[in-house]
């Protein structure tokens, strides 16, 4: 269904009794709902949340800001590395405010957060700004932005900056083929065959290239959060691959030593995905942190 939040339209899918305890799920960078494993989200539903997950402004289903236009991402970088600001045509701010926007028009009370990767940067903004709405925070390999992390490899974005034939579906898919090969969990591979099966589903549903290079302009205007961190007060835990390129494990670890209170989950062998033998140690995290608020 979509739901009018923040004067846009988000595509969402709710799940569970309306009584149940709120979980919000905050999708990363480019990706759909669908990229949060159907196996994960009927595990928290029996674990008796109500789940709610979508697609972010300019990926999937949701109101897309091509009117923007194609962003200029090696001049952003240049200004980035000169420590001079970065316009953007959009915020992470004013994505945690369609998040917010979109808390208020489900007629949600107080919710458990978890975000993913560039959806837990999202989720800083939510936990900081708003303490009351918040009741546990969950960040799934993610990071407070600060330069004096490492970072990604070249390689890595390299393969994240490839632009595939649009209008060639198949192309599409084995260029996401390689980008999950290159960020993806050396001790978890994934069934190539159901892989291949998703990211096709994928591609019918929605490939937006222009709306991911805009989200990614919004991670790099918004520099370092950790000033934001020392505002988080709701329960946090923090899961992160000790094998993940793409946001190397010591962000996870600044992340643990910056929350007041924060729990870590360091897991060999993760990379940056979301792999199907991990998936009830993620469920068991997110559900666990949820306990220290009761």
């Amino acid at each position: 269904m979509r739901v009018a939040a923040n004067g846009i339209e988000i595509e969402v899918d709710d799940r569970g009794p309306a009584d149940a305890e709120p979980l919000v799920l905050i999708m990363g960078l480019g990706m759909q709902l669908v990229a949060w494993p159907d196996e994960l989200v009927d595990d928290l539903l029996r674990r008796g949340f109500r789940v709610i997950r979508f697609d972010n402004r300019d990926a999937g289903l949701s109101s897309g800001f091509d009117r923007l236009g194609m962003p200029n991402l090696a001049w952003a970088m240049l200004r980035h590395a000169m420590h001079l600001p970065v316009p953007a045509p959009y915020r992470l701010a004013d994505m945690a405010a369609d998040t917010m926007g979109l808390i208020d028009a489900l007629g949600l009370g107080p919710v458990h957060l978890c975000g993913a990767s560039m959806g837990g940067m999202i989720a800083q903004h939510l936990a900081a700004g708003h303490p009351d709405r918040v009741r546990s925070l969950t960040l799934l390999m993610t990071t407070s932005g600060a330069r004096r992390l490492p970072q990604a490899a070249p390689r890595v974005r390299r393969a994240l900056l490839g632009r595939p034939d649009a209008s060639d579906p198949e192309a599409v898919v084995r260029h996401l083929q390689r980008v999950l090969a290159t960020i993806g969990s050396p001790a978890y591979p994934p069934d190539p065959d159901r892989l291949r099966e998703r990211l096709q589903a994928t591609v019918r549903r929605a490939w937006r290239p222009a709306g991911t290079m805009r989200q990614l302009l919004a991670v790099v205007a918004d520099g370092d959060r950790t000033p934001l961190l020392r505002r988080i007060r709701a329960p946090t835990r923090v899961i992160h691959g000790e094998d993940d390129p793409l946001v190397p494990v010591a962000a996870g670890r600044d992340l643990v030593d910056q929350i007041s209170g924060a729990e870590g989950d360091f897991i060999p062998g993760m990379g940056h995905d979301l792999p199907l033998p991990l998936l009830p140690r993620l469920a068991d995290g997110i559900a666990h942190n949820a306990r220290r608020v009761r």
